[in-house]
């Protein structure tokens, strides 16, 4: 019989039929199973990569592990350079989807969390032209709640990090220190939700060091430090705003409030003077002192009348307020802008001398010389530590604070570098003056992380307007100087903290 004209089939016998359909059973059966477990070494954290266009970025979410190759998923609207704040090259560059190199310690899962800290958000920053967001239709990456932030200095690169290098990264999960209007104790200057402010994207960002990750200010752990001490702020309102901004990250973790108090019963911080809040709980005081430029106000005589000046060469007297503290913060800077200190005419004074006229820049290094001297002889340094806080810098547009600048339509971050202001000579003065300190001073070094930050001043939301009138009024009369609480100086002492506990003295290094 001539096989090819015939099935298989018909030239077996009944048992070598049921046999064959066994085999075929156990083939088919062997197949299903081998999907199944292809299908499940796919179900797992999972990376979406955005590919390459003309300005590549890449965003992390969940990883797929077995994936070898990534294709792009579905274009978004364009990203806008002012909506996503830059990483400085925290973000890996992948073109045309290969992974290949991206991940050199583990190709399957890769260091995720270069992308992802602290469970908040890193975005690189697209051409405005170009196409390239993530995950939803807000042009919004979605975050990871699977993967765990790594410990502070896991990597080794704590002790050696430079904190003040870095990007604002959006804090899409970790709620800010105290809630917006929560504190009573906040400036009313600086309590924009309170005075109106609709939008809350101001205190949704965190400060991310390029080199290492910095842990959240412990505030109980910070109070149990403190115990028995004093932590006093020295300097101009800008300091003033750093305090209440601590007093009320503090004042979160007690929870008999009535026992955090202001010792004379104020509510009122600006006049000149030393404010000082008790945390009963732990027989300790968090206090201010008003000195805007650290060193002397006075007065001279001539023949014709007496004349205002500043003594460069002798301190503030109210330095017998805080000789004795255990944590000190200094800054000054900003009344060195004001028109009588910046004209510089018959106002610095050394000794008897009064200069007819004395550039600024000159003036405030012979002002933070004295500071220095006045440090290094007054301050016991194996029980006191000092620091001083940079500037902070402030974000007119169209004018100066007395002359109609405004910054009252901001509302994200500065994404793109070029449009930083120049490094503050001040503050190379500053450096300059450190450099010769004997006592160990740690340097706040604030001026660049607040540089990115025009969004996040109190603007026209320093005061509630009962009509619509007296808001537009205020247009022309904005504070793009300091800062709204909750925002950026709580950062300021989350930097002060992770310092304390980086410099390891004494008790901070428990």
């Amino acid at each position: 019989m001539d096989v090819k004209k015939h099935g298989l089939s018909e030239h077996l016998s009944p048992r070598g039929k049921a046999v064959s359909r066994l085999v075929w059973g156990l083939v088919a059966s062997l197949i299903v199973l081998t999907g199944l477990l292809l299908n499940n070494s796919l179900n797992g954290p999972a990376v979406v990569v955005v590919g390459s266009y003309s300005a590549s970025i890449a965003t992390a979410v969940p990883l797929r592990p077995s994936v070898a190759n990534v294709t792009e998923g579905p274009r978004q609207r364009p990203v806008d350079t002012e909506e996503k704040i830059e990483t400085d090259n925290a973000s890996k560059v992948i073109e045309n989807g290969n992974l290949d190199g991206l991940f050199p310690e583990n190709p399957q899962l890769g260091n995720f969390y270069e992308s992802v800290k602290n469970e908040t958000l890193v975005v690189g920053i697209a051409n405005a032209n170009n196409e390239g967001s993530s995950s939803n239709k807000e042009g919004n990456v979605g975050e990871d709640k699977a993967m765990e932030p790594k410990d502070p200095g896991a990597d080794g690169s704590f002790e050696a990090c430079d904190f003040f290098d870095g990007r604002w990264v959006r804090n899409g999960r970790s709620k800010p220190y105290y809630r917006p209007g929560s504190c009573p104790y906040i400036d009313k200057d600086f309590d924009c939700r309170r005075n109106g402010r609709p939008d809350n994207g101001y205190i949704k960002w965190k400060w991310q060091p390029n080199g290492c990750d910095i842990p959240r200010l412990n505030a109980t752990d910070f109070l149990e430090k403190l115990r028995g001490k004093r932590l006093v702020y020295i300097g101009d309102s800008l300091n003033r705003n750093m305090w209440e901004s601590m007093v009320c990250i503090l004042r979160r973790s007690v929870k008999k409030k009535k026992r955090v108090y202001e010792i004379s019963g104020r509510s009122d911080f600006k006049k000149k003077g030393i404010y000082a809040f008790r945390f009963e709980d732990y027989n300790c005081s968090v206090d201010f002192v008003a000195a805007p430029f650290l060193v002397k106000e006075s007065s001279f005589k001539r023949e014709n009348g007496s004349i205002e000046t500043l003594r460069l060469d002798l301190m503030d007297p109210a330095t017998s307020m805080y000789r004795d503290a255990d944590l000190m913060v200094f800054n000054t800077g900003h009344w060195w802008t004001h028109e009588k200190t910046s004209k510089g005419e018959d106002y610095y004074q050394e000794g008897d001398h009064v200069y007819p006229r004395l550039k600024v820049l000159k003036a405030y290094q012979k002002a933070l010389s004295t500071w220095s001297r006045w440090v290094d002889k007054n301050v016991d340094s194996s029980r006191t530590q000092v620091f001083f806080r940079g500037y902070s810098v402030t974000h007119f547009w169209g004018g100066q604070w007395n002359s109609g600048g405004q910054c009252h339509q901001e509302t994200e971050p500065i994404a793109n570098k070029t449009y930083l202001t120049n490094y503050p000579s001040k503050m190379r003065a500053l450096e300059h003056v450190l450099e010769k300190t004997n006592t160990p001073v740690i340097y706040l070094n604030v001026s660049r992380l607040t540089d990115y930050r025009k969004d996040a001043h109190p603007s026209i939301y320093r005061r509630e307007y009962k009509t619509e009138e007296e808001r537009n009024r205020a247009v022309g009369a904005q504070d793009c100087s300091h800062w709204c609480l909750p925002g950026v100086p709580d950062t300021w002492n989350e930097l002060l903290y992770a310092s304390l506990l980086r410099a390891g003295k004494g008790i901070w290094g428990n």
